[in-house]
């Protein structure tokens, strides 16, 4: 998994030399070692960290898309009255949001994690934030190069991000971990 470090509000960057942003984050849950990485509000990245903190390692599933649903079903009541989340997008949504977009990884395989707790499982990459389109593009040419490890897709998707999207730049962050393989 890899991301950039630039934070942007408006039209202020803040970057890395700024203050030490880092938008993956590891979580040791139930089976191991998730890491995390989030695009949006940069409240987000405190408050998700510090709400899966406060449970019990054992009830962090995230071993299929069913698990990572119930997990995240179960922290929305705690993310709003522990986190004061504001639950509302539009008005015409058939459910409350949880306002994140997120990327998961763990040896179970990669899963994308939206606002309504949408949980998609990616076969092979995926990408959020604002340099995602940039970042897919690139992982796609780079992945059926046989000799490409995931690491060096995740690395071309990045900086694909950073040299194409403003709001994408150096310096990367880039963690790695080994993939269960089903028999």
């Amino acid at each position: 998994m890899a991301a950039d470090s630039l934070v942007t509000f408006g039209d202020t960057r803040l970057s890395h030399r700024a203050e030490k942003n880092q938008k993956i984050f590891t979580v040791e849950d139930a089976a191991g070692t998730s890491l995390f990485a989030m695009a949006g509000a940069a409240a987000h990245f405190l408050v998700l960290q510090h709400a899966l903190a406060a449970q019990e390692r054992e009830k962090l599933l995230f071993g299929s898309k069913h698990e990572i649903f119930r997990t995240f079903t179960m922290l929305h009541p705690v993310l709003k009255d522990s986190f004061f989340m504001q639950t509302k997008e539009d008005d015409h949504e058939p459910y409350e949001s949880s306002q994140f977009t997120m990327l998961m990884a763990n040896q179970s395989g990669i899963y994308g994690i939206y606002s309504y707790r949408e949980v998609f499982e990616f076969k092979e990459f995926w990408a959020i934030g604002s340099g995602r389109s940039f970042a897919l593009g690139a992982m796609h040419a780079a992945y059926d190069i046989k000799s490409r490890s995931a690491r060096d897709v995740a690395e071309a998707g990045i900086a694909a991000a950073c040299e194409f999207d403003r709001n994408s730049a150096p310096p990367v962050d880039v963690l790695t971990l080994k993939l269960k393989v089903s028999k």
